[in-house]
Parts: structure tokens; sequence; C-alpha cells
């Protein structure tokens, strides 16, 4: 059941619907794959990155659309976005998977923590 298609096709519907959101739906997705569907961790990572790629741009032209996006300030970010993620890619690579599991943990806890006490401030 959890494996079947049309289960497939709804579990992506809904990240896709939480990743539009901005609450995350690439983590939860790498939790699906591995703990759910147990993908090995490296391809865990390249379907998240897919996702992404493809998440973050339909967002962003929807938003520019809007005209709540404006390129000129964002194309920086962009640009040393690529380039961190490449880079960072290519010392996951030569990283031990039990580690970069361990330090994706870290990492994760630390987000929900954040979001669980984050409080919006006043900017008056």
């Amino acid at each position: 059941m959890l494996g079947s298609f049309p289960f497939a096709v709804f579990v992506g519907i809904l990240l896709g619907y939480l990743a539009g959101l901005g609450v995350g739906g690439g983590s939860l997705l790498i939790l699906w794959l591995t703990l759910v569907l147990h993908v090995p961790s490296q391809v865990a990572r390249l379907i998240n990155l897919m996702f992404f790629i493809t998440a973050a741009g339909a967002v962003s032209i929807f938003r520019w659309k809007q005209g709540s996006l404006k390129l000129k300030k964002i194309l920086p970010a962009i640009i040393t976005g690529s380039i961190a993620a490449a880079f960072f890619s290519w010392i996951g690579l030569r990283l031990d998977a039990g580690l970069l599991k361990k330090l994706f943990g870290i990492l994760l806890l630390f987000t929900g923590v954040r979001e669980l006490l984050y409080r919006p401030r006043n900017c008056k």
C-alpha cells in the first residue's frame, strides 16, 4: 500500500503543496524515501534535489508573475546558492554515508526546534 503508485502520487502532491507553502516538503520527502520506502540515502538526496529544483522553479515563476519577486534582488542568491550547492555536493560525495545521515538528522532537529520556538519580530 505505502509503495503503490497511487499513494506515491498522493504523497508527491502533498509534499509539493507543503513545499509551495515553504514548510519544507523536501526534508519530509527525504524522510519518506529513506524511512518508508527504504531508498538509499544518495538516491533520496538526488530525488530531493530534482523535487526542490522543480518546486522552487514553479513557485518562483508564480511569484514573479504576481510581481512579488524581483529577479534583480534574488539573482545573487541564485548564483551563490548554486555554487554552494555544487561545492557541498562535492564534499558530500567524499564523506561517509553514516556521518552524513547523522549530520542531516542534527540539522533536522535544530530546524524543528527553531520552528517551534520562532516568534515573528515587530518591525516598526
